[in-house]
C-alpha cells in the first residue's frame, strides 16, 4: 500500500491563503535545510527534500495550486510520466532563483556574487585615546592614517599612460561568468565573479609604474575627528567619504574611529551616570559640616548633616554625563561618603578621644562592662586578650 502524502500546506508550513512570496520563502529555507549536497548520504533529509520540492512545484504555479484546491492530490493521480521524483511532473516550476541561492551556499559565489558594476570601497577602522573629561564634554582630535587616493598619473585606470584597460576575453566585460551544477531538477545556471578580472570586467597588459596597476596611490593624512560630548567606550564616530576607494565608479567607504576612553583616579561612570567616594571626618559625621566633592564641572560644597553615618550615598543631580541624543539632558553624580579613621594620633588627641568616649557612653562592647561577681565574674577570671 502506498503510502500517504501530506497536505501540500502543512509540508511547507504555511496557511493556505500563503502568497506567493510566503510559498518561495517557506520552500527555499525547507530546500536549502534538506537538500542533499548539504545533507550528503542522509535519506531521511532527502525525503523531505523531494516532498517539499514536490509541494513547491504544485504551489507556486496558480492553475496547479487551484486544481490541488479543489481535489486535493486526485488532481495529479498518474500525472507527469518517467523522471522527476516518483514519476512527479515538475514542469512549470520555477526553481532557478532558489537553487541559485542554494548552489551559491555550497559551492561559493553565485548570485551574490559581485558584478562589475559601481561597487562602494570598503569602511576603514582606527582608533582615538581622550580622556575621562574629554568623554563627558566633547573633544576634536587630530588623527593622522594612510588613505587611498586616485593615482594621477593613470587617473585610477590602472594602465600605463598612453594604454588603456582592455576587456576581459574570459567573461567578456561582465565581471561575472556562467558555470553549472548537476542537480535533482537537472543542469542548473550559477554565477560567480570572474577569476580573470575579479568582477571588473577589465584586463591590464601594461600597469602604470606609479600604482603598479592599482589605480590608487597611498598618503598620510591628517583628519579632524569631532569626538561628540557623552561618547563612551568603545563607541565610534563615523567619517563619511574617509574609507577606501569605490570600484568601478562607486562611492568611498567610510572611516569607523574607535573612541577609547582613559581611567580617571576617583570617577566610575555608568550610562549617563558618575559615581565616586569621598571621605569625612569623624566629626563632620557627628557633628555635621561642610565638606568639599570634586565633579567634572568642579569642586562643589556640600553640606553634611550631623550624624551622617559611613557609605550614605548622596545624589548630585545633573552633574553626570550628557545624553548623546541630547546633549541639554545629563545624569547625575552619586557620591558614597565614608567616614575616616585617623591611623595616627597624638598623645593629646588619644586622651581627648578617650574622655569623648567616656562622656558619649560609647561603651558598646568595652571590656569594662564586664561586672564583677556570679556568673559574668567566672567568665571575667577566663578572658584572655587577643593582639594582631
Amino acid at each position: 500500500m502506498a503510502e500517504q502524502k501530506r497536505d501540500y500546506y502543512e509540508v511547507l508550513g504555511i496557511e493556505k491563503n500563503a502568497d506567493d512570496a510566503a510559498i518561495k520563502k517557506a520552500y527555499r529555507v525547507l530546500a536549502k535545510k534538506y537538500h542533499p549536497d548539504m545533507n550528503p548520504g542522509d535519506a531521511e533529509a532527502e525525503k523531505k527534500f523531494k516532498e517539499a520540492s514536490e509541494a513547491y512545484a504544485i504551489l507556486s504555479d496558480p492553475e496547479k495550486r487551484r486544481q490541488y484546491d479543489q481535489y486535493g492530490h486526485a488532481a495529479f493521480d498518474g500525472a507527469g510520466g518517467p523522471g522527476g521524483f516518483g514519476g512527479f511532473d515538475f514542469s512549470g516550476a520555477d526553481f532557478t532563483d532558489i537553487f541559485g541561492d542554494i548552489f551559491g551556499d555550497i559551492f561559493g559565489g553565485g548570485r551574490r556574487s559581485r558584478s562589475n558594476g559601481p561597487m562602494k570601497g570598503a569602511n576603514l577602522r582606527t582608533s582615538v585615546r581622550i580622556t575621562f573629561e574629554e568623554a563627558v564634554f566633547g573633544v576634536e582630535k587630530e588623527i593622522e592614517l594612510t588613505l587611498k587616493d586616485e593615482c594621477t598619473a593613470c587617473h585610477g585606470t590602472g594602465a600605463k599612460p598612453g594604454t588603456s584597460p582592455e576587456t576581459c576575453p574570459k567573461c567578456g566585460g561582465k565581471g561575472q561568468v556562467v558555470f553549472t551544477q548537476q542537480s535533482f531538477f537537472g543542469t542548473v545556471r550559477n554565477v560567480q565573479t570572474c577569476p580573470d578580472c575579479h568582477g571588473t570586467g577589465k584586463i591590464i597588459k601594461d600597469k602604470c609604474p606609479d600604482c603598479r596597476g592599482t589605480g590608487y596611490i597611498a598618503n598620510k593624512k591628517k583628519i579632524q575627528v569631532s569626538i561628540p560630548a557623552g561618547i563612551d567606550n568603545g563607541q565610534c564616530v563615523r567619517i563619511r567619504d574617509k574609507g577606501e576607494p569605490g570600484s568601478n565608479g562607486g562611492p568611498r567607504g567610510d572611516l569607523l574611529v574607535e573612541v577609547v576612553v582613559g581611567r580617571h583616579p576617583i570617577f566610575q561612570r555608568q550610562d549617563e551616570n558618575i559615581y565616586s567616594t569621598v571621605p569625612m571626618s569623624f566629626a563632620i559625621a557627628t557633628l555635621g559640616g561642610e565638606i568639599v566633592i570634586d565633579t567634572v564641572d568642579g569642586k562643589v560644597i556640600y553640606d553634611v548633616k550631623a550624624g551622617t553615618p559611613t557609605d550614605t550615598k548622596v545624589r548630585l543631580k545633573g552633574k553626570g554625563v550628557p545624553s548623546l541624543r541630547n546633549k541639554s539632558i545629563r545624569g547625575d553624580h552619586y557620591v558614597t561618603l565614608v567616614v575616616q579613621v585617623p591611623d595616627k594620633l597624638s598623645h593629646e588627641a588619644r586622651e581627648l578621644l578617650k574622655k569623648f568616649d567616656e562622656q558619649t557612653g560609647d561603651t558598646l562592647n568595652a571590656a569594662k562592662n564586664i561586672s564583677s561577681g556570679g556568673a559574668e565574674d567566672s567568665g571575667a577570671k577566663g578572658k584572655k586578650k587577643f593582639r594582631k
